[in-house]
């Protein structure tokens, strides 16, 4: 079926187009020539619009997607269900590690505490020892003296930064 269709647009469009000015009542935007208040249109083609149906298709033949058959939907289904399992156990994996790091910054912050407390109370000890009155009591309550001399014996050590004592030091008598 031929429609008759204008390579210009319709009658309506091109009178809006027109402007009053007198560049635009001579010459249209579409290239006609207007005189006064009647304009020169141009030639029209004629030209078949193809419908929309079936006649679009008249020369292909159709194809058609291959059925799905047992096996194959047996082995989406497994793929499918393989692909929730792991996303489930990703998300437990992670859920896992975020609980331990929650634990592991509250043992740490539980180490900090515990260990302020332990070095506040070292402190307090060390401060609280009297080492002068510590002396004076063991020299003169408990009898110790000061080694003389000839009780010191000194040696070299063999290259070591310690010692070890197999048997019993020898006496310089």
């Amino acid at each position: 079926m031929a429609q008759r269709r204008s390579t210009y647009g319709d009658r309506a469009h091109t009178a809006r187009r027109q402007k009053s000015s007198a560049f635009t009542s001579r010459m249209g935007y579409d290239g006609g020539w207007v005189d006064g208040n009647t304009a020169y249109m141009p030639e029209t083609e004629e030209y078949e619009v193809p419908s929309r149906g079936r006649e679009r298709h008249e020369g292909r033949q159709s194809v058609q997607a291959p059925a799905m058959n047992v096996s194959y939907v047996l082995f989406l289904a497994v793929a499918a269900i393989l692909t929730v399992a792991v996303c489930v156990n990703y998300l437990k994996l992670q859920n896992t590690c975020t609980l331990l790091q929650e634990e592991a910054t509250s043992l740490e912050s539980t180490y900090s505490s515990l260990k302020l407390q332990n070095d506040e109370e070292y402190n307090r000890i060390i401060s609280s020892v009297d080492l002068e009155e510590i002396k004076e009591e063991a020299m003169n309550r408990l009898g110790m003296v000061y080694a003389s001399e000839s009780q010191v014996v000194t040696y070299e050590a063999a290259g070591g930064d310690y010692v070890k004592q197999y048997s019993e030091i020898p006496t310089g008598d």
